[in-house]
């Protein structure tokens, strides 16, 4: 039931209103840039990534680093998925705008199981030259919680998909050093639903949802946002052979500028809609949002024909996400501006392969990955902390062309604490119990 105090025009009430579209984009562009897939290759996750941009042999190298092409003289042609599974589970509470107990139940568990898909070819031009074309995934994220649980006001449904097709070129400078430079054309898609407390806004103009004096969650609209861009970025590599059994790798990747183009659209109880100005109708929008670049060192020694080990050290510059100001279509709705922290962060790995015999690769890695997030800037749309990587794989290889690679991860992730407050002024305070596993295969062919 609506009491009417009063029968306003609720202009000024827009401001707090747009502002739940603001996070919608907002939210998409950090799930964008908080959580990086590394999942491109099945020999690289057997190991933890060690090695990364040195490790020896793998197709992958188009993206991880193209000066490593000029390893093939031969053709190569691999293919890789990789199944991520993430769970978070919600335990705690919070509080409306006017100190009552958040309804709702704890969401269930928000993660998902994503595959993860990955393909790459590599063509030998001459001695010195190698072309190579690669389709990896470098960004992406889903959460999904159940209707009408405790955090709704922060976020339902979250899904950010962030392929990107890499063109590579490689030069065999001498018998010890390469170099390699890439392209890339990168498309983000992002779709985000939340739950808009109306009651709580409207009750500021003299309109009350229900029939207490606690109109808070009693008149629950929902707000949904879609958006994609196609843009583009570049990267370059180096591989150093300072002796017969050690191999130095460094890849870089630079930051992408995307303009996210999207349409918002609203499900609001229609007898609020006259007090609403004009407001939650469907409307464009767009908002430029600036993906990280990350950098890559590695290091691979040979000890003897059966043993190998490496290690890995990655910086991505996440702190380059200061604000986001989004426009809007709709001339009621004005252009707003979102402030956000995100703290640049380090990987660190160390791995190694054993050869049994000449089929059969047993690998092994551990490694410790950051989080960007913070306990004082974390919500449910990215329930995210800190990692450790406790990774096995193995490889068989059947003939002298086809190899086979598989490999599991298990995260050990920090619980995340969140004491997160919406823009309708509730409080969401507890901690998500995060766990984390992939399982990837890959097959890889050279001819």
């Amino acid at each position: 039931m609506i009491k009417i105090k009063q029968h306003p025009r609720i202009v000024p009430a827009l401001t707090a209103l747009i502002f739940a579209i603001a996070a919608a984009v907002v939210s998409q562009g950090a799930y964008a840039s908080a959580f990086q897939l590394t999942e491109n290759s099945a020999q690289g996750l057997g190991r933890a990534q060690a090695g990364g941009p040195a490790a020896p042999g793998d197709c992958s190298a188009v993206v991880n680093n193209p000066a490593a092409m000029s390893d093939f003289k031969t053709d190569c042609l691999a293919g890789i998925v990789s199944a991520i599974n993430f769970s978070a589970k919600f335990y705690g509470g919070g509080e409306d705008a006017f100190g009552q107990p958040l309804t709702g139940g704890n969401g269930g568990d928000g993660g998902d199981t994503i595959p993860v898909p990955s393909a790459y070819f590599i063509h030998p031009v001459t001695e010195r030259l190698v072309l190579g074309i690669g389709l990896s995934a470098p960004f992406g994220f889903q959460t999904e919680y159940d209707d009408r649980w405790v955090g709704r006001y922060q976020g339902v449904k979250t899904k950010l998909q962030s392929p990107a097709l890499t063109f590579a070129a490689s030069l065999k400078l001498s018998d010890e050093l390469s170099v390699g430079m890439s392209v890339f054309a990168q498309r983000t898609s992002a779709t985000l639903v939340q739950d808009i407390d109306l009651g709580t806004v409207l009750a500021q103009y003299g309109v009350l949802c229900g029939e207490t004096n606690f109109p808070a969650q009693q008149c629950d609209g929902q707000g949904g946002l879609k958006g994609h861009n196609l843009s583009y970025g570049a990267g370059f590599g180096v591989l150093w052979k300072p002796t017969p059994d050690d191999r130095i790798g460094f890849n870089y990747r630079s930051n992408v500028d995307h303009d996210i183009k999207g349409q918002g659209t609203f499900l609001i109880p229609s007898n609020l809609l006259p007090y609403l100005g004009g407001a939650f109708v469907a409307t464009g929008g767009h908002a430029d949002i600036n993906t990280p670049w990350y950098a890559s060192l590695g290091w691979w020694h040979t000890f003897n024909d059966r043993f190998s080990a490496g290690i890995n050290v990655a910086y991505t510059n996440w702190s380059s996400f200061k604000g986001l100001t989004i426009v809007y279509d709709n001339p009621v709705q004005p252009t707003t501006y979102q402030d956000f922290s995100y703290k640049d962060t380090w990987f660190t790995s160390i791995g190694a392969d054993y050869k049994l015999d000449d089929r059969w690769t047993l690998r092994g890695g551990l490694a410790y990955d950051q989080t960007p997030t913070s306990d004082a800037t974390r919500d449910p749309k990215v329930p995210d902390n800190s990692r450790l990587w406790v990774s096995i794989g193995a490889g068989y290889q059947f003939s002298d062309n086809l190899r086979i690679d598989a490999a599991f991860v298990h995260l050990f992730v920090n619980d995340a604490k969140v004491n997160d407050t919406s823009l309708f002024e509730s409080t969401l305070t507890g901690a998500f119990k995060v766990t984390g596993n992939v399982l990837s295969v890959g097959g890889q062919y050279t001819f």
